[in-house]
């Protein structure tokens, strides 16, 4: 059966928001945060010691997007791919690598010295939200007289994509909540898959 390792309001909210959306059976073992450092027998499962981790079969994962793309076509079909004969294909393979290599990246920093070693590096959590907000702009524009990312419909890079914003309000950079972020967001943040997968702790 399919397993993820989790800790809340990580990451792993992707792939278990997926496997909610297309209502399949999986395991979840939810850990302290760092696991590393208060689940340590984890890193005999995972060497890195990074979550989420998905185990499937003979099958491990350590990146959220890939899993949450896993999971959709192999526990498929569903409408949450974008398929390549889609126009809007290229545009979704975009926002699902933009969601970690362009937006999570500088949140990493502002959570690691906000939430983990606060006072450490002051001017580091400043500056790194400062950059976030700033890679917003391509997704405020994009979302311009739409409701979902990729062709008129939910899909699994509206799932990646979002998590930022909601790791935004957790980190309290209320800049992020610009006006098309926030109705988008807000919508997104309704749905039960979405509300499931953050009551676990």
């Amino acid at each position: 059966m399919l397993k993820i390792y989790g800790t809340e309001g990580a990451r792993s909210i992707r792939p278990i928001w997926v496997a909610e959306e297309l209502d399949i059976e999986y395991e979840l073992e939810m850990m302290p945060f760092p696991p590393r450092v208060f689940h340590k027998e984890f890193l005999e499962i995972n060497m890195l010691g990074t979550i989420p981790y998905l185990v499937d079969g003979d099958l491990k994962m350590t990146e959220s997007v890939a899993m949450c793309q896993y999971i959709a076509e192999k526990y498929g079909p569903t409408d949450l791919l974008i398929n390549p004969s889609e126009t809007d294909y290229p545009n979704y393979l975009n926002w699902m690598h933009h969601s970690d290599a362009t937006l999570t990246f500088p949140q990493t920093v502002v959570m690691r010295y906000k939430l983990m070693e606060p006072g450490v590096a002051d001017g580091a959590i400043e500056g790194y939200s400062r950059w976030f907000v700033s890679r917003l702009k391509l997704l405020e524009s994009e979302l311009d007289g739409k409701d979902y990312l990729c062709s008129d419909r939910f899909s699994i890079a509206d799932i990646c994509v979002v998590y930022a914003i909601h790791l935004a309000k957790r980190l309290g950079i209320h800049q992020a909540m610009k006006p098309n972020i926030t109705r988008w967001s807000d919508n997104l943040f309704q749905r039960k898959a979405y509300q499931k997968s953050i009551s676990f702790k």
